[in-house]
């Protein structure tokens, strides 16, 4: 009996994340962390060894010893050991996700629907705010304009829609390919409308994803390639015509990054003035630091040393606003070498997919799921663009709530 409280205790924390994550840091994290104890306490876990003893588990186990090591031997031993010691509870979660599922497949079914919910509401919440200046519960849209629905003013709406999107369209065709008529009304009116609205609220790096996640669904998936470009070319047509009666909408978009690039300046910068000077500050704090870094989310307090020293070419923030400066800034050429192996991995796989399917005719993921997943992944990984703090507990979440489902399918697709 108490098995089976454990179990739906941890189903339905699952299953209420898309809502949990609307509405804060806290209540996912709570979540995120009473799956993952409830996973440990469970004896029954241990006599089935494969959630332990596969390439994941040991390659997280190593990833977060070396942050401990790394925060062990920074200045402030114990401010950088709350990011990482308890950095595991992410990667037990995953796994936890991966038994949940293993013991009943309703479990995600219940996810799915209320993904779907999560997603109605944001789509249709952020639009009113957009037509009407407020939302349905009175928040007003931010100057530009912002829109950021049921955030507020965590300018996250565009973030949570984009990096959550390939995850959705892969469980939509997952559970509705036997039903095209329904899959086609549903992925249409989720596809376009998130485009726009992740267009709409001004969030560049989550138009970046919606866009890089949308063309590498594109190439990659099997079946539905024709459906995706045709609702991605009708999403673009939508935007352009927002913009044409309301010119303001591309203002942070468009014109502030070509700006920030400098495209009509003498100085060009690879992403802005601002970013430039946060990277030099990294690279700087790496170049002192290179073996072990200066510890897990040590850079805001290392960083105000360099500005001190010379504001013009150096600029502090809580983090390096980069993924891969922030692993080699805080945790050395040893951490930046573990963690690019996962994005050398998922480039492999995705390489190694769309070559098979263009050359041989050949499918190397037979499963739409399975692609939307690893895209999903990918998206937040990916090098080029600016980034959260890695040691963010929401962006944490975010990170790991696409891989526990992966575990579980490609494990099903393994028995």
């Amino acid at each position: 009996m108490k098995k089976y409280i454990g179990l739906n205790t941890q189903g339905w924390l699952f299953s209420f994340l898309p809502i949990t994550l609307i509405t804060g840091p806290f209540l996912a994290d709570l979540s995120l962390s009473l799956i993952a104890l409830f996973f440990l306490l469970n004896r029954k876990i241990y006599s089935s060894k494969k959630y332990f003893r596969n390439y994941f588990f040991y390659f997280f186990v190593i990833l977060n010893l070396y942050f401990v090591a790394s925060s062990l031997l920074s200045e402030n031993i114990l401010f950088s050991l709350k990011s990482s010691f308890f950095y595991f509870r992410f990667y037990i979660f995953a796994i936890a996700v991966w038994y949940i599922l293993d013991q009943n497949e309703i479990w995600l079914v219940r996810f799915f629907n209320i993904l779907k919910f999560s997603f109605i509401i944001l789509l249709i919440d952020g639009f009113v705010q957009y037509f009407f200046g407020k939302n349905i519960i009175g928040l007003e849209i931010h100057p530009g304009p912002r829109i950021s629905s049921f955030f507020g003013d965590e300018l996250i709406l565009g973030s949570y829609l984009s990096r959550l999107l390939p995850l959705l369209f892969g469980l939509l065709i997952y559970y509705y390919k036997e039903n095209k008529i329904k899959l086609y009304i549903f992925s249409s009116f989720f596809l376009i409308f998130s485009d726009v609205l992740v267009f709409l609220s001004g969030e560049r790096t989550a138009f970046f994803f919606i866009n890089l996640s949308s063309i590498l669904i594109i190439l990659l998936i099997n079946n539905f390639r024709t459906f995706r470009l045709a609702t991605y070319l009708i999403s673009t047509l939508i935007i352009l015509f927002l913009v044409n009666i309301n010119p303001s909408s591309k203002d942070r978009i468009v014109d502030l990054t070509l700006d920030q690039f400098g495209v009509d300046k003498e100085k060009k910068y690879l992403i802005s003035e601002e970013y430039e000077k946060i990277y030099i500050t990294g690279y700087e704090i790496f170049k002192k630091n290179k073996i072990f870094g200066v510890g897990p989310n040590m850079f805001r307090k290392k960083c105000k040393n360099l500005e001190l020293t010379d504001k013009d070419r150096y600029q502090c923030t809580t983090h390096p606003h980069s993924t891969y400066l922030q692993i080699l800034s805080e945790t050395g050429i040893f951490g930046m070498i573990i963690f690019v192996n996962i994005l050398l991995f998922i480039c492999f796989v995705m390489i190694k997919h769309f070559a098979l399917k263009v050359f041989k005719k050949q499918d190397y993921i037979k499963d739409n799921l399975t692609i939307c997943l690893i895209v999903s992944v990918f998206i937040s990984i990916f090098p080029f663009i600016p980034s959260g703090n890695f040691f963010n507990n929401y962006i944490s979440i975010i990170y790991f709530l696409p891989v526990g489902i992966l575990l579980w399918k490609l494990n099903l697709k393994k028995n």
